[in-house]
């Protein structure tokens, strides 16, 4: 049973398992850096029961929400109002509610964004190599075509889904090339490379050979747990530009935050927790 304590506004986040979620480390430093009046709680709701535990969340009027897996498609459904985000991608993950009107965002793509704008990294006009065409994958196109990019290869395991989120891409704007994972090579024409498999959550060897990158390669992997997966590690015996699962997983924080509160979120101190949890 869910009970709201005597605070003035609860936030969560929703999915299963949920246990591992390092969300609530983050925006409960958050609320302390700010001296917010907010509590923050992971609720699980196992597949095939969101409709009920979305009842559960309104009845003890929460203020706002994440949706992780398996959900975050499915939460479509439950919406009144959806963000621009949220209709490109096709999913969402951070909720307001508004007395009882349920708006959905999607901040993976402005999280995905965050870190290449911080490393100052050009995205117009470059040739990006995407691994993966599942869910957090169709956002990383959304951004890419945003940003200009001059074209994306997606590779997956299973080339039907390589077609299908090429098929968005060119739909947003961005000249796509779909392929299977094991026909890749010569890696020297893409700028970026980015890891949207989940491959490497288990220590698994990365999905590609990284041998002919160089130092001005950027390699992105958007798993982040183990910070140093096996694709980043062979990125960096090449030299290579890292960015860490971590990083678009604080950019997401931290736009879920502005949306909710309005506010400029405490970077430092969220990313400080974030780190502190693994």
């Amino acid at each position: 049973m869910l009970t709201r304590k005597n605070v003035s506004k609860t936030f969560a986040v929703i999915g299963d398992p949920i246990d591992h979620s390092l969300s609530p480390n983050i925006h409960s430093a958050a609320f302390r850096e700010l001296n917010l009046d907010c509590s923050y709680i992971a609720y699980r709701i196992p597949k095939g029961e969101l409709k009920e535990g979305i009842e559960s969340l309104k009845k003890i009027k929460i203020n706002g929400f994440n949706v992780t897996i398996p959900h975050k498609i499915e939460m479509m459904k439950y919406l009144d109002k959806i963000d621009e985000s949220c209709s490109i991608i096709g999913a969402v993950n951070t909720v307001t509610n508004n007395e009882g009107i349920l708006k959905g965002y999607n901040t993976d793509m402005e999280g995905f964004l965050d870190p290449l704008k911080k490393k100052k990294i050009k995205i117009q006009d470059t040739r990006i190599l995407l691994l993966g065409a599942g869910g957090a994958a169709r956002a990383i196109v959304a951004g890419f075509a945003k940003e200009k990019a001059k074209s994306i290869t997606i590779a997956n395991r299973t080339l039907e889904k390589a077609n299908n989120l090429s098929i968005l891409a060119k739909k947003i704007g961005l000249s796509s090339i779909p392929t299977e994972i094991n026909k890749i090579e010569n890696l020297e024409e893409f700028k970026i490379i980015v890891n949207a498999t989940s491959v490497g959550l288990k220590n698994e060897q990365s999905p590609i050979s990284l041998k002919s990158i160089n130092s001005n390669t950027v390699v992105y992997d958007i798993v982040y747990l183990p910070m140093n997966t096996n694709f980043i590690k062979k990125a960096k015996e090449q030299k290579a530009i890292i960015i860490y699962g971590y990083e678009m997983l604080l950019g997401q924080a931290v736009r879920a935050f502005e949306i909710w509160h309005g506010v400029e979120a405490p970077y430092n101190a969220m990313k400080k927790a974030l780190l502190g949890g693994f």
